[in-house]
């Protein structure tokens, strides 16, 4: 049918798999995994994908799955990405599906998952209306482990054998937004991420005669101070640095000075400048310290993740698509960056794409005060899992619109050709 919008039938069709995606979702967070190795999450996606006709291609070096949907015309190729790795966290939430095994799905990597799952299925059901490709990108290892960077390593980029034109991810939260909205901006969304490890090394000794010895326990807690007013003082507080130490360690019994102090810390960036800068001020802080206290401090600059950078025009279409598929009241704007990192930063980096936002705060809890991502208490609305899977699957249609042709394509195909690399 021509002219036929690209968003059609999909929030109906999302509405009819929102069972199978909360089993999906429950699935995973019963039985979270942490890093780069996934293989009970990795089987169960290629579950949730078999009979869509895709082309499926497993890690080499990671549990990822890539998957390509071809629609029924050639065209352009769009990727959409979902991340599918827990956090190192003892869950506290006392739900049914509570996993138990010292690891949590406490950032809704669950809900992304089952998100892009349902996505391909609804693509896969209108590939007739596709002049093009979509690449769904099921990635580990986004918590600190650069699962991104692996993937763009094994080719994710030349999946379809066409580079993307666009990429888009959607991140769920816990709080401070109310449930099924979506938000995004454009230019710098989220911070870099780089870690700072300092080693302070003194000369131990008896604690009732610290003269004797060169302590490294208050030169390194003068360090963790004495970055924070550096910053303040040494960055446009309109491109801000924030330095968080979330790691201190130093000593074995409160009588005995120890020869060293190891302190971790993270810090976190939104311009290219900045990010190059802090590293130098830091090391100089440390340093500075470290030789008014006649000791020696090792500091090690660790790169992380960069900007993630949103692309104007792939946010006008985050924009657009979600009014269409919601009404106006569906989309905000973001009015300032998130201090949070994410390794999509290295898709949009080569690409142009959007990081998308969904609130996903549990029924009945306040967006102002319900625990944030991260935490053993955060818990997240599955009610947005079919919302999700059709701004997923529309945003490629939106892409790939073939107004020569009209109806669903194929439902399903002879099952996925899975290559296992």
């Amino acid at each position: 049918m021509s002219g036929r919008c690209p968003t059609d039938g999909l929030l109906d069709d999302a509405r009819e798999v929102q069972g199978d995606l909360v089993r999906l979702r429950r699935t995973l967070h019963a039985r979270p995994e942490v890093g780069l190795d996934l293989p009970h999450t990795q089987e169960a996606v290629l579950r949730a994908l078999d009979g869509l006709g895709l082309e499926i291609t497993t890690g080499r070096r990671l549990s990822s799955v890539t998957a390509v949907l071809r629609g029924a015309r050639p065209g352009p190729t769009v990727l959409l990405r979902g991340d599918m790795d827990a956090l190192p966290v003892t869950e506290r939430t006392g739900l049914d599906f509570a996993a138990g095994n010292g690891a949590m799905h406490a950032c809704g990597h669950d809900l992304h998952t089952a998100m892009l799952a349902g996505a391909a299925r609804l693509l896969s059901h209108h590939r007739g209306r596709l002049a093009g490709d979509v690449v769904l990108m099921f990635q580990p290892g986004e918590e600190g482990h650069d699962g991104a960077h692996h993937m763009l390593e094994e080719g994710i980029l030349d999946a379809s054998g066409t580079r993307p034109v666009a990429a888009y991810a959607l991140h769920v939260t816990a709080s401070g937004r109310p449930s099924g909205r979506f938000s995004a901006r454009g230019g710098p969304t989220m911070a870099a991420v780089d870690n700072l490890t300092v080693t302070v090394r003194g000369a131990g000794g008896h604690g009732a005669m610290p003269h004797s010895a060169k302590d490294p326990v208050p030169a390194a807690c003068e360090m963790v101070v004495a970055m924070q007013t550096r910053v303040t003082r040494a960055f446009d507080v309109f491109d801000p640095v924030v330095v968080t130490t979330g790691s201190f360690h130093a000593g074995t019994q409160n009588n005995i000075i120890p020869d060293t102090a190891v302190f971790e810390t993270t810090v976190r960036t939104f311009s290219p400048e900045a990010r190059e800068r802090a590293g130098r001020v830091l090391a100089e802080v440390c340093h500075g310290v470290a030789a008014a206290h006649g000791i020696e401090a090792e500091v090690r600059w660790q790169p992380l993740y960069p900007v993630t950078v949103n692309d104007p025009a792939a946010v006008d279409t985050v924009a657009r698509t979600v009014s269409e598929l919601f009404g106006e009241d569906g989309y905000e704007t973001l009015r300032r960056p998130m201090t949070g990192s994410e390794d999509f930063s290295r898709i949009v980096d080569e690409i142009p794409g959007a990081m998308v936002f969904l609130g996903a705060t549990a029924p009945g809890a306040d967006p102002a005060t319900a625990p944030d991502n991260h935490s053993p208490l955060a818990d997240f609305d599955e009610s947005v899992l079919g919302p999700g899977a059709a701004l997923y699957a529309a945003l490629a249609a939106g892409h790939l619109h073939d107004t020569t042709t009209g109806g669903p394509g194929p439902s399903g195909g002879a099952g996925p050709r899975t290559r296992r690399s």
